[in-house]
């Protein structure tokens, strides 16, 4: 059987220019909104009928801010999870590093405006290409009972979030920001009060700091073009 090509139908864009701050699985951050834009002839409306009457879709898309891998792929990973120092199986895992770089996420459909998808929760960087879109049926998708192994619940909100009023962002970006640095972005192996971290986010360059369980957000700087 000869190999699946497949190409993009349509590529996220979202406020995470980088990987690093966006959350580790879709849904942590409810109020994350970004945009599906298709590519032509995707967008028509004869592909996107019946799709108002579902409130939440999977997105099947491509690991596109990975660096490219040194050898042959690795049968292990260590999932952030835990920790970044317990090796499993990469099937046991949703990291990003595996033969074939493709992401799976469930997201909440919002809106469809001028043949474009509003979405909430994806946890995805900006410009990742989108391949495929389903929608989400409760009856075949949910099991309530799942036995979910070393991620049987989600991630705790670790950190305290600190954002001084000096820094220019609206209330609906706040409360994004907020959402997703209290899920502590950083690496699992810095805990530096001394390092101070950088992360792009719609648009801006954010610089913060955490001591103990507080992070504060200490410097904000526009994106020049």
């Amino acid at each position: 059987m000869d190999s699946l090509k497949i190409k993009p139908i349509a590529y996220y864009r979202g406020p995470f220019g980088s990987k690093f701050g966006v959350p580790r699985q879709s849904s942590l951050s409810g109020e994350i909104t970004g945009r599906i834009v298709f590519c032509k002839p995707y967008g028509v409306k004869e592909a996107l009928r019946g799709l108002e009457g579902f409130s939440h879709i999977w997105l099947i898309w491509g690991f596109s801010a990975n660096k490219p891998a040194k050898g042959e792929w690795q049968p292990t990973v260590r999932p952030p999870r835990l920790g970044g120092n317990i090796a499993m199986g990469v099937w046991a895992t949703r990291s990003p590093f595996r033969p074939n770089p493709l992401g799976l996420s469930c997201v909440q459909l919002d809106a469809i405006e001028d043949e474009q998808l509003i979405v909430k929760g994806a946890d995805l960087v900006d410009g990742t290409p989108i391949y495929d879109i389903k929608p989400y049926i409760a009856y075949a998708d949910s099991f309530p009972d799942a036995v979910c192994g070393f991620a049987a619940s989600a991630p705790e909100k670790k950190l305290k979030v600190i954002i001084p009023d000096s820094i220019p962002f609206t209330p609906g970006q706040r409360k994004v920001l907020s959402e997703v640095l209290a899920l502590d972005p950083r690496p699992a192996y810095q805990d530096s009060p001394d390092k101070e971290y950088a992360m792009p986010f719609d648009g801006a360059d954010v610089r913060f700091r955490v001591s103990g369980d507080v992070l504060t957000v200490t410097d904000y700087s526009e994106f020049r073009n």
